[in-house]
């Protein structure tokens, strides 16, 4: 684990990550809030492109919890068997789906507590999901991001936990707003768990990795 970074270095970072890409996008095809959050609870121990190949065809015919009850669980799970754990996933859709439509009139609730109570909504669901939609500088850490924050000592932890703290704390409030983005996506096509792009990386000169595939 690197030490953590001081605020001028981290400021540098988030500066090249903002001219490399001003606004950095999720990768989940979604077309509301909705799908957003089954999009994101499907994507757990997934790839974004495996759950979007299964619900571009899925997300035409079942776009509200109403609709995807009407689908029932069978006819989900015959458009996600392709993602793993399919099974208790589709449970997870269903039943949040009938929660959503008998507790919230089929509405998305946008608090971290009401989506956390969600079935299979956990906390980093509900703050991509507070974070992509309503626009809440809200830090959903993955494995790319956990990766990235302790190589790099960006925001360094010995569980996510630690790490969401560490962006909060230690990114400056101006990059908060996009800031698991940059970290996802740099992880997932740069800073790689098995072999890091470093030769090309644009912050190589102020990341403190020890072990720089240059």
């Amino acid at each position: 684990m690197a030490k953590q970074l001081d605020y001028h270095t981290i400021r540098e970072i988030f500066t090249r990550f903002q001219e490399a890409d001003p606004e950095p996008k999720g990768e989940l095809e979604h077309v509301n809030v909705y799908t957003l959050v089954v999009a994101v609870a499907l994507s757990a121990q997934a790839t974004d492109a495996g759950v979007n190949k299964a619900t571009r065809e899925l997300f035409k015919i079942a776009d509200t919890p109403q609709k995807m009850l009407d689908l029932g669980e069978d006819g989900l799970i015959e458009h996600i068997k392709t993602i793993g754990l399919f099974r208790q996933k589709a449970k997870n859709v269903i039943k949040l789906s009938r929660i959503l439509v008998d507790e919230y009139g089929g509405e998305v609730p946008n608090s971290r507590a009401a989506l956390q109570s969600l079935p299979g909504v956990g906390r980093k669901t509900a703050n991509v999901v507070l974070n992509m939609w309503w626009r809440q500088p809200a830090q959903a850490v993955d494995t790319h991001i956990f990766r990235v924050g302790n190589r790099t000592g960006i925001c360094p932890g010995k569980d996510v936990d630690t790490v969401e703290r560490a962006i909060e704390d230690n990114i400056p409030a101006d990059f908060q707003l996009h800031a698991h983005h940059w970290l996802i996506l740099h992880g997932r096509y740069h800073c790689k768990a098995r072999k890091p792009q470093c030769p090309t990386c644009i912050i190589r000169d102020l990341c403190q990795f020890e072990d720089k595939t240059l």
